[in-house]
C-alpha cells in the first residue's frame, strides 16, 4: 500500500504540535496562552536566589531601587543572539541611570560554555544559571528569549516573549526607570 507523503508530514505536524502543547500544559504554572501578562502588571516581582556565572549568589533583592531588564535566554536560542548586543548597548547607556539588566540562562549548556558565550558576545551585565523553579515563579518560560521589565518598587511593568524590536526594548526600559 502506498503512502502519500503529503498526508504523513500533516500527520506528523499534527502530533508535534499536540506534542508541544501537552508538554506546555502539564508544566506548573505555566501560562502558554499570555493571559497573565495583565494580571502581573503592579505586582512585587518574585525575589530569587540563583549563582552568577562566578560563583556568586545574586538575589533579585539586591537589585531594589534600581530599575531591572530581567531576560531569560539560552545559548541556542537565535533571537537572543539578536538581543543580546542590545542589551548590552542599553546597559551602557542607561546603567549609570540606575537600570541593571540581569541575563538567566535556561540551557543545559555548561557553565564555562556560558560564560565563553557571554564573554563573545560582549555581555556587559550579570549572567545567572537558571533554574526552572525560578521560570516558573514567573509564570513560565514558553518562549526565549522572555524580558521581564521590573520598577525600581520592584514591581512588575511588563514582560515580553520573543525578540522586540531595539526600540521597543529602549522604551520599555524608559518606562521601568520612571516607575519609582
Amino acid at each position: 500500500m502506498k503512502r502519500d507523503p503529503v498526508i504523513l508530514i500533516i500527520v506528523a505536524m499534527v502530533v508535534t504540535a499536540m506534542l508541544v502543547f501537552g508538554y506546555h500544559m502539564s508544566r506548573p504554572n505555566a501560562d502558554p496562552s499570555g493571559a497573565g501578562v495583565g494580571a502581573m502588571k503592579g505586582k512585587p516581582a518574585p525575589d530569587f536566589e540563583l549563582k552568577s556565572l562566578e560563583g556568586k549568589t545574586v538575589r533579585l533583592s539586591d537589585y531594589h531601587g534600581k530599575a531591572v531588564l530581567l531576560n531569560f535566554w539560552a545559548t541556542y536560542c537565535g533571537p537572543c543572539k539578536v538581543e543580546m548586543p542590545w542589551l548590552v548597548e542599553l546597559q551602557k547607556q542607561y546603567g549609570p541611570d540606575g537600570l541593571q539588566i540581569v541575563g538567566v540562562a535556561m540551557d543545559d549548556a555548561s557553565q564555562d560554555d556560558i560564560a565563553k558565550f557571554a564573554k563573545d558576545m560582549g555581555v556587559n551585565y550579570p549572567i545567572l544559571v537558571g533554574k526552572e523553579s525560578v521560570g516558573d515563579s514567573y509564570g513560565g518560560i514558553q518562549f526565549l528569549p522572555a524580558t521581564f521589565y521590573i520598577g525600581r518598587d520592584g514591581k512588575f511593568i511588563d514582560r515580553v516573549f520573543g525578540l522586540k524590536g531595539r526600540g521597543e526594548i529602549e522604551d520599555e526600559v524608559k518606562r521601568a526607570l520612571s516607575k519609582n
